[in-house]
């Protein structure tokens, strides 16, 4: 049962005889910001007066004469200029609870026609350790993935790990020519990501030495042009606006090609006074290039390298693995990038046999009507790209998994991306597929800057979970080290394993819940205390709650999961309904702004494809 649909449907109804197309006005109807104008309001009179030609308090009117919900509301009252405001029935949300409490399903309606959704998500690169930034798209993954799944669709969750691409080419030069044995002998996860990180430095160095020149003519080019418009004072003062508007233009181009150049100065001064990264430099001054043939030589089937990706492959997933399981996270596949290398080729045929995929600077492009960029399937040495992948995976999951839809939980500045990849799939024809981006924010630190180590390298998951759950057990610790017995001598119930274990799920539910509540598209502050706070809304005071209750149900010698069979619900005081009021909260926290739907792709435009986008609208009790 979803209150909010049941009276969307009865206004639609009301409102039919007014308008052809009542749909878009009954989607006004929505849950009341303020409690005391009820629990929902209509807003749908003024525009729909303004369609009609009638004063929009005599319409508000007459659509309530024609509203049909007396079973489930009191009499719908008229506000301000024409807003509808409707209050439940307290007897009849007293029996729409009882009958939640005692469904397993909690009263939630499943789709009538299941559907196959594909939820690809998490998608770390393997040899490298995941980090914050894998954070969210694992946590709000798997919500949907559980969301859905209770809804009655067949979801199948994919892990879609890099485990193809130029990192490896990286590391198999770095174990060729930088390799600790040792080190490898003891963590061979920790070394690989060492290699990785060092070469990845050489070729950043490499790359930035190489820019230099370029960007240095930029500087003087955007310079000489500010210069000139500086000098050029417009003849007639009607041009003056757009004169200054030319400069800020120019001066902003012109800091934008002088922080690029800083960029490149500083990564090659940084190298350059560093004894043993400079020495390695010169030691190394092919090492970009080298690194792409060691790729290619993988790719192409090259013995020595296949031996030591098949080497590498598994003790980098058994350490993915063990994130996975502390956050209680599971995929049905993990197909990665090397899965689907035997179908790249075809995919770039059958885009040249539709006339798709043309060459562009030794290239194979395809080109999208508005979009100035190309999407490259094929690089001009004859390596494919991840574009090539991403349209064999989308052609996999239609073909061979019968996806109706494929979720992307990627973050936001892959959003031109998924543009282009959802463009190219429906001109070429991939299935009737509704495919979402399921963008999200950054995690911040304190000071508002994408979460870092004070080093300034990304912070590695496991020890944010690692840092969680060492504070979750001062708390845990602090509250069973304060109980006493009747004498009020100390008298703590726990051992130290079950403080451990506690502690685990305190900490790591406090991480997960504190991603999880925040708008989806929104940035957000990383503060362990806030997350792990005894008050507020916390995983944590949940928890605790929980606990508690739990507790005098025991004393009571009730079960907590039987007690809704014969305990009737009470809503006498204000209190117990403004569950109102934080689902209106709810709402408006998760589900994404105009601005940002509009920017994501889907060739499917039914109501009930956008919806599983937007969990908040099938999982809040509006």
């Amino acid at each position: 049962m979803n209150i909010l649909q049941i009276l969307q449907s009865r206004f639609a109804a009301a409102i039919a005889g007014f308008t052809d197309d009542p749909q878009p006005f009954a989607l006004m109807v929505r849950p009341a910001q303020d409690p005391r104008f009820g629990d929902y309001q209509a807003n749908c009179v003024m525009p729909l007066a303004k369609q009609v030609g009638q004063s929009p308090r005599e319409l508000a009117q007459a659509i309530i004469d024609r509203l049909d919900v007396a079973d489930l509301c009191e009499p719908a009252e008229i506000a301000g200029p024409g807003f509808i405001n409707l209050r439940l029935k307290t007897d009849w949300l007293r029996q729409r609870l009882t009958e939640a409490a005692q469904d397993d399903h909690l009263g939630v309606t499943v789709n009538a026609v299941p559907r196959t959704i594909v939820i690809d998500f998490s998608s770390p690169n393997v040899a490298k350790p995941m980090h914050v930034g894998h954070l969210r798209s694992t946590v709000i993954g798997d919500a949907l993935v559980r969301i859905n799944r209770f809804l009655g669709d067949k979801v199948l969750s994919d892990n879609h790990i890099g485990d193809w691409g130029t990192q490896f080419g990286m590391i198999i030069y770095g174990y060729k020519h930088f390799l600790d044995a040792s080190a490898y002998a003891s963590d061979p996860v920790g070394e690989l990501a060492r290699l990785y990180r060092l070469v990845n430095t050489l070729c950043d160095d490499q790359e930035a030495r190489a820019s230099l020149p370029r960007l240095e003519e930029s500087v003087a080019r955007a310079e000489e042009a500010l210069r000139i418009h500086e000098s050029a004072a417009p003849a007639d003062p009607k041009d003056a606006k757009q004169h200054d508007k030319t400069l800020k233009k120019l001066r902003k181009e012109l800091d934008d090609h002088r922080g690029a150049l800083r960029s490149s100065q500083a990564k090659v001064a940084s190298i350059a006074a560093d004894a043993r990264l400079s020495g390695l430099a010169a030691q190394h001054p092919d090492i970009v290039r080298q690194s792409r043939n060691e790729t290619a030589k993988l790719h192409a089937g090259d013995t020595e390298n296949r031996r030591l990706w098949q080497q590498f492959l598994p003790q980098c997933l058994e350490a993915l693995d063990r994130l996975y399981d502390r956050l209680a996270v599971k995929f049905d596949m993990s197909l990665g990038e090397s899965w689907y290398d035997d179908r790249l080729a075809g995919v770039v045929a059958d885009l040249q046999a539709k006339g798709l995929a043309t060459e562009s600077d030794g290239a194979q492009c395809v080109f999208i009507e508005g979009n100035s960029a190309p999407f490259i399937v094929q690089k001009g040495d004859g390596a494919f790209t991840y574009a090539t992948t991403d349209l064999a995976t989308i052609r996999y999951r239609v073909e061979e998994l019968g996806a109706d839809e494929i979720l992307y939980v990627v973050d936001h500045r892959q959003s031109e991306h998924f543009k282009l990849l959802f463009a190219t799939a429906a001109i070429a024809g991939m299935g009737d597929v509704s495919l979402r981006h399921v963008q999200f924010g950054t995690v911040m630190g304190p000071d508002g800057k994408p979460y870092k180590t004070r080093s300034g390298d990304t912070v590695g998951l496991e020890s944010l979970l690692d840092e969680a759950v060492a504070k979750a057990r001062q708390i845990v610790a602090a509250n069973d080290d304060r109980k006493t017995d009747e004498h009020e001598r100390p008298a703590p119930e726990l051992s130290e394993a079950e403080r451990d274990r506690i502690a685990e799920v305190v900490g790591i539910g406090g991480i997960k819940y504190a991603d999880l509540k925040h708008n989806r598209e929104s940035d957000y502050v990383f503060d362990y205390d806030k997350m792990l706070a005894m008050t507020g809304d916390t995983a944590t005071y949940m928890q605790y709650a929980y606990a508690r209750l739990s507790g005098i149900f025991r004393k009571g010698n009730r079960s907590v999961d039987g007690a809704a069979a014969d305990a009737p619900i009470v809503l006498d005081e204000p209190a117990e309904r403004r569950w109102r009021r934080s689902c209106a909260a709810l709402k408006k926290r998760c589900e994404p702004s105009p601005r940002n739907r509009s920017r994501t792709c889907s060739r499917s435009t039914s109501s009930t494809s956008r919806a599983s986008c937007r969990p908040s609208t099938s999982t809040a009790p509006c």
